[in-house]
């Protein structure tokens, strides 16, 4: 876990935050604050932590998928820290966001995050989870009350853009993108 100061400076790191940092691999301390190695990913995190949340703009929960130089997938949590009470206290609170860091692993699927980080189609991700939720073509075909070949032309493209070749590595894929948070 990462605190962060609205100045967007680091406040906080607890043990796992500072064994993440030392190691670079999808973290880094950057003149004092706390960088993404993803680029896309960092510019996401940075906008966020620079304007958004200064602004007030309420953001209930940031996910932003992550990819380490190593191919390592890593899901980063923004939560803020400006909302209810701390919001409406008069006095002023240093720190704007909590941040959590996890590498990407099975427990609650976070679609929206696996959706951004492969940029895949409403239909792609719905057929990506019916893949998950109950196994092949024809049950996810069954489940979603389309043909088998609309299903297969979506997969032949999952595949394309998550670098797979086969459905069990689909589920790999998926099963990398959960929300700590919500448990």
């Amino acid at each position: 876990m990462f605190l962060i100061a609205s100045d967007g400076f680091l406040l906080h790191t607890n043990s796992a935050a500072r064994a993440m940092l030392v190691a670079e691999d999808c973290l880094r301390s950057v003149g004092g604050r706390l960088s993404i190695s993803d680029d896309l990913a960092n510019a996401m995190f940075q906008e966020a932590l620079t304007v958004a949340l200064p602004a007030g703009i309420r953001i209930k929960n940031l996910a932003l998928p992550a990819i380490a130089p190593n191919g390592d997938r890593y899901v980063v949590h923004v939560l803020p820290l400006n909302s209810g009470a701390r919001r409406d206290a008069r006095a002023a609170h240093g720190t704007t966001a909590a941040v959590f860091v996890r590498k990407a692993v099975m427990d609650d699927l976070n679609p929206k995050v696996i959706a951004r980080a492969f940029d895949l189609t409403p239909a792609e991700l719905r057929v990506l989870l019916a893949v998950v939720e109950v196994g092949g073509i024809p049950q996810a075909a069954s489940l979603l009350g389309v043909a088998d070949s609309t299903v297969k032309t979506h997969v032949g493209r999952l595949f394309e853009k998550t670098g797979t070749s086969r459905q069990a590595d689909l589920v790999k894929v998926a099963a990398g993108y959960c929300n700590p948070l919500l448990n």
